[in-house]
């Protein structure tokens, strides 16, 4: 516990005194707390001495300057510690030494109230002839000198940095218990030249880290997307655009292609085009590094789209001659793939494995528009088809309509459908020429006896699209898909049937029609009930061949 006013003396200090207060009377260097009687302390964290100018650090750590007998060993001099810029007694702005008030130490025979170190001897400052000005003793400083205009050079500042000038953190003699005197002070520690250029090196490469992810992240929210300029390269890229994708997938799958040079140039083209949001699924040949613009105005482009359409009733074989063509590859490659890969390419399990199929994959190509072109793979087109097709199936709820149609499968309800696609000449023929079929299957039908007796069926099997074909031909082969002499459907589809065929397959008629003849050959389908309307039918068919 501190206490005030206890010491060798009789009385304790009277706060009237002058020096009391603010000049820190006996205040221990560093804490600032009152040492009346007691000795000053060093603390190690105070640096000896500290800049002058800014009055950061105390001077003299309680140097024993003016004991007096009566008051004990005053720590009259100590710094206030964290730098108020005043020691005791000494003036530093105006470079004058506060006068103390009692006589001179003992000790100090010239009355100077100079007094030494601790443990240290007293230097003889006056007894030096021509001594001029006189040493200042440790803990004091002289007056400032006046300035006299004289440069040192902008070297002496840099050079006293550099080689530890200022640094005074090892003038504490810790065997000795006190500061050392002028001469028998260590060599000071010395900056590293070396370590304060990496120091600035770190510095800066800190400030310009900083600057670089500063301006990517305005970029980022302010700046303007990177775009390329013109309308490509010259190096052609294919780019497939999915099916229900928006401007950023889009621009993603360009981006990634090396078409555009950021997502955000092409929504921001896009969205500037008044077409731009009628982009279309599908391949498109590209070129790369062309500006958001112009690859906005070439997905607008019919002919930059390097689709495969798909018609309603197309049969796989014509398909795959398409699609060799499209790709650029030899003739025959992607009906080879078909029949060696077909189990891999996503057919469903009532699919699979069917007796007398011709092609298991007909009826899985589903007519649509694809992507399909150079450098892409046959198998990739196929997949593509056939899970479309699969997609639409299982909307449609092939296997929960073969029931309600008294149909043994989902198979089953597709080839019907493809027959439906094939001899309807028209939409409107359609509900009409399921119910023909649906009819012509029943057990109780004795017009037919059970026999189709569909031209398509045996057009499939022979790979042709006649329409007058011979009776002796028909009855004479006895193939599976020949519905003139083999009851029942036949072992699969003859051809893609669409949305339309597919639909009137699953919502017949009912009105009793079991014949139908093209009475023009060619657009125009009639329908009968009876064999009697039936032999008209044709007689109107013949007549208009003869013409």
């Amino acid at each position: 516990m501190t206490e005030y006013g206890r010491g060798q003396g009789s009385e304790p200090w009277h706060p009237a005194d002058p020096l009391y207060g603010d000049q820190g009377w006996g205040q221990q260097a560093g804490h600032g707390q009152a040492a009346y009687g007691g000795q000053g302390q060093y603390d190690p964290q105070q640096a000896y001495g500290g800049d002058w100018d800014t009055g950061q650090q105390g001077y003299g750590q309680g140097s024993g300057y003016g004991q007096d007998p009566g008051y004990g060993q005053q720590a009259y001099g100590g710094g206030q510690g964290h730098g108020q810029g005043q020691g005791g007694g000494w003036d530093w702005d105006a470079g004058s030494s506060g006068q103390s008030p009692y006589g001179a130490d003992p000790a100090d025979p010239y009355g100077t109230g100079q007094h030494a170190a601790y443990n240290a001897e007293e230097p003889d400052y006056y007894n030096t002839p021509g001594a001029y000005p006189p040493p200042q003793p440790p803990g004091r400083r002289s007056a400032p000198e006046p300035d006299t205009g004289w440069d040192a050079g902008p070297d002496q500042g840099e050079e006293a940095f550099f080689n530890g000038g200022g640094d005074d953190e090892d003038d504490y003699d810790e065997g000795r218990g006190g500061r050392r005197g002028r001469g028998g002070k260590k060599p000071k520690k010395r900056r590293s030249g070396c370590a304060c250029l990496v120091l600035t090196v770190i510095f800066a490469a800190g400030v310009g880290g900083v600057g670089y992810f500063g301006y990517q992240f305005y970029q980022d929210r302010f700046g303007a997307a990177p775009d390329y300029a013109g309308d490509g390269n010259g190096e052609q890229v294919t780019v497939i655009i999915p099916k229900g994708s928006g401007g950023y997938t889009i621009g993603q799958k360009l981006k990634d292609a090396g078409v555009v040079q950021s997502v955000d140039a092409f929504v921001a083209a896009q969205s500037a085009d008044p077409k731009g949001k009628s982009i279309q699924d599908g391949a498109y040949v590209m070129e790369k590094q062309m500006s958001a613009a112009s690859a906005v105005d070439m997905l607008l482009s019919p002919t930059a789209r390097a689709n495969l359409a798909i018609p309603e009733g197309s049969r796989n074989a014509a398909v795959y001659a398409k699609i060799d063509k499209k790709l650029k590859v030899a003739k025959g490659t992607t009906a080879k793939v078909a029949k060696q890969d077909y189990k891999d390419l996503g057919l469903p399990d009532w699919a699979l494995d069917r007796r007398g199929v011709k092609d298991p994959l007909e009826g899985f190509l589903y007519p649509s528009s694809y992507a399909a072109a150079k450098g892409m793979k046959p198998e990739d087109v196929l997949k593509d088809m056939v899970a479309r097709a699969n997609d639409r199936y299982e909307k449609l709820d092939l296997e929960g309509e073969a029931k309600k149609l008294k149909l043994d499968n989902p198979w089953q309800v597709l080839t019907v459908a493809s027959l439906v696609q094939a001899e309807g000449k028209t939409h409107d023929d359609f509900r009409k020429m399921a119910e023909v079929v649906y009819n012509r299957l029943k057990s109780t039908n004795t017009e037919t006896n059970q026999l189709l007796q569909f031209d398509s069926t045996f057009n499939y099997l022979k790979g042709q699209s006649n329409i007058n074909i011979g009776e002796s031909e028909i009855n004479s082969n006895k193939d599976p898909y020949n519905t003139y002499t083999r009851k029942g459907l036949p072992p699969g589809p003859i051809g893609n049937p669409g949305d339309v065929a597919l639909a009137a397959t699953l919502d017949p008629t009912h009105d009793g029609w079991i014949y139908f003849v093209a009475t023009d050959g060619m657009h125009k389908t009639e329908f009968a009930k009876t064999g009697a309307e039936f032999e008209r039918l044709k007689d109107k068919f013949n007549a208009s061949q003869s013409n």
